[in-house]
């Protein structure tokens, strides 16, 4: 299979004004007589769908929760990032551009990422003139922070709930266009499958959460908005539903799934207190502008913070990192923080954890300035501990966050399977093996509010689009797969719930394919995965019926497909024979314990090929070519 990533001519800088002049055009009478599926209503989806509704298409938004507004979008807090060098110092496209690309260890594309960065500008005017209630300075200006990856303030922020701000004001959008018609909302509906008719996307199969009703709805086009997979691991900061079955779904239709192995591991989350935690808070990164990351110097030193002299104390990463300090990337700074807890100077319960410390700064800028920046953080920090974190340092833990993985797109956010596009989190294009931070809203809306409205466009005028109904044979086939299945789940009659083969799972995944992976532990992981997987479909049990609501059948059909796509994230960590941003292989690092790239053999995109459950996954390349931005060793010392 040929890979043909459909990437314009010319400069950087003029291909997607070039791209957007060339797609052909559908006249705004005849964009009428198109329909588009949409499925998720995140930041990516709402703006999508309101997008596409505003230009006279067709739109039928899918979620699974009982408002679009409770999208995992809310939970991004410490704000989105723009070139807009408000700050007069020194930034522009082309440094996003390069922060992005370099911040990815070189394994994204760069027409992809620097079309990001280019629409970045325009995000902002959109998201101001709905409302959207960002920090400003006594004047009247836009505010600014920093964000790890980067010495320049490019992040825009609304307190410590950006994404919630974001997603009200996409949501307003999307909700003009469903009281104008539209948009027809699916609230409470689970996508179950894809339907693929003469090789292009033509639809989808959802079950009805409430009455447990699976339909299929068809449209012209599929846009999947779903977000990423981090729950694989059990603990991670995202909500507890968030899953991989829509994209998993569709890759078993035939879409390729692209770098699935790059998970985020972000470094401030509170530490786990328990075996009985279900999921792990965030804690945002806009903290570590102000906060100062700390250990003991001394193994097995018991004292509490405020007895610790500063001689005592090893701020590790201004030590390591003396040119980006606290502020270091992502991947960086989590496995600092894993050294030295593995080192034994870690601090609180089980010594995993790092404290994050604010005295000099409200020493330095007074409390009421913290609390002006933060002060919802840190709300949110003393009611899960009981610490009050402007007494005393924050504790925190890296934790599973983002996936840099998802469904292989071209330069149209197209899959390869036609008429499917993939957008935000769900698709793999613009964040390479590690994502810098406050990078997720900002691709989620650029691609919803300034790419797919041009490029699903230049789709529908290529022409070649038959009529489908329900009642086509490849619909009713889907439709009773995705019975069957529920059927079998049902009738297992095991005695172990979806949560308990979940967490299992997840502590397999941690410990073998989370923050740092080895040959050994990837081959025992995918030894024991089939072996969990079997006694899944053995020993499951899933009280109550099909017909109505019934959350352990919709957790078991989700775990199912983790215990699945676990498999595929540890073919592609075994066969990525280097280390990269989010990718730490133990074998290759340098002397000083960095990540170790292997550009001459692992310069590529990873897009997998579906071959059936247990059976090894076909591997695509895409090469990565480097022509604006010099390929190196990544350094922020």
């Amino acid at each position: 299979m040929e890979l043909n990533s459909a990437i314009p001519g010319g400069p950087i800088q003029q291909r997607w004004d070039k791209h957007r002049a060339e797609l052909k055009l559908v006249n705004p009478a005849n964009k009428r007589k198109f329909s588009v599926i949409v499925v998720g209503t995140g930041l990516a989806g709402a703006s999508a769908s309101a997008t596409l509704a505003e230009l006279g298409y067709n739109v039928q938004a899918f979620t699974y929760h009982d408002s679009a507004r409770r999208a995992h979008s809310i939970a991004a807090q410490g704000g989105i990032n723009a070139a807009k060098n408000y700050q007069n110092d020194g930034d522009s496209v082309w440094r996003l551009f390069y922060d992005t690309v370099k911040g990815g260890d070189f394994r994204a594309r760069e027409s992809n990422v620097y079309r990001l960065a280019q629409v970045s500008v325009n995000i902002i005017d959109q998201c101001v003139a709905q409302g959207v209630p960002f920090a400003r300075e006594y004047g009247g200006y836009l505010s600014n922070r920093s964000f790890g990856g980067a010495q320049v303030s490019r992040t825009f922020y609304a307190r410590g709930q950006t994404g919630q701000q974001l997603l009200l004001g996409a949501y307003q959008a999307l909700m003009r266009q469903v009281g104008l018609g539209k948009v027809k909302l699916h609230n409470k509906q689970e996508m179950m499958d894809l339907i693929v008719i003469d090789g292009r996307a033509r639809g989808i199969i959802t079950r009805d959460l409430v009455t447990g009703a699976v339909r299929s709805h068809m449209a012209d086009a599929v846009i999947l908005a779903t977000g990423g997979y981090g729950n694989v691991f059990y603990l991670s900061t995202n909500a507890m539903a968030c899953n991989v079955t829509a994209t998993y779904r569709a890759h078993k239709r035939g879409a390729l799934f692209a770098n699935p192995c790059y998970t985020q591991i972000h470094p401030t989350c509170i530490p786990q207190s328990g075996d009985y935690q279900s999921k792990l808070t965030l804690m945002s990164e806009s903290l570590r502008n102000d906060g100062r990351i700390w250990v003991p110097k001394n193994k097995g030193d018991q004292r509490s913070p405020d007895q610790i002299p500063e001689s005592d104390r090893d701020y590790y990463l201004e030590r390591k990192y003396p040119s980006f300090g606290n502020l270091s990337p992502r991947d960086i700074a989590s496995r600092a923080a894993k050294e030295v807890c593995d080192e034994g100077r870690g601090v609180g319960p089980g010594g995993l954890g790092v404290y994050l410390d604010f005295a000099d700064a409200i020493r330095r800028l007074g409390e009421k300035v913290i609390a002006d920046r933060y002060g919802n953080l840190f709300e949110m920090y003393e009611r899960i501990t009981g610490e009050n974190p402007y007494k005393v340092p924050m504790r925190i833990y890296p934790a599973v966050h983002y996936t840099m993985g998802g469904l292989w797109v071209d330069y149209n956010l197209m899959s390869n399977v036609p008429g499917l596009f993939v957008l935000g989190e769900a698709n793999f294009s613009d964040h390479g093996a590690n994502r810098l931070g406050a990078s997720a809203l900002m691709q989620g809306l650029a691609d919803g509010y300034f790419v797919i409205p041009y490029t699903i466009g230049g789709y529908f005028a290529q022409g070649g689009l038959q009529a489908v109904s329900a009642e086509s044979p490849e619909a009713k086939a889907a439709v009773t797969e995705a019975e069957q299945k529920i059927a079998a789940l049902l009738s297992i009659g095991g005695k172990r719930s979806p949560t308990s083969f979940h967490r299992e799972l997840g502590k397999i995944m941690w410990d073998k394919c989370g923050m740092a992976r080895t040959e050994a532990g990837l081959k025992e992981a995918l030894q024991r995965i089939p072996e969990l997987r079997e006694e899944f479909w053995q020993n499951l049990v899933v009280p109550g019926s099909g017909t109505d609501l019934n959350q352990s059948l919709e957790l078991g059909l989700r775990v199912a497909d983790f215990l699945e796509f676990a498999e595929l994230m540890c073919y592609d960590a075994l066969q990525r024979n280097e280390s990269c941003g989010g990718h730490f292989r133990e074998e290759y690092q340098t002397e000083d314990g960095e990540a170790k790239r292997n550009d001459d053999d692992y310069c590529y995109v990873a897009a997998w090929e579906h071959t059936g459950v247990g059976s090894t996954p076909i591997l695509h390349k895409e090469s990565l070519t480097f022509e604006n931005v010099q390929l190196a060793t990544r350094s922020y010392k």
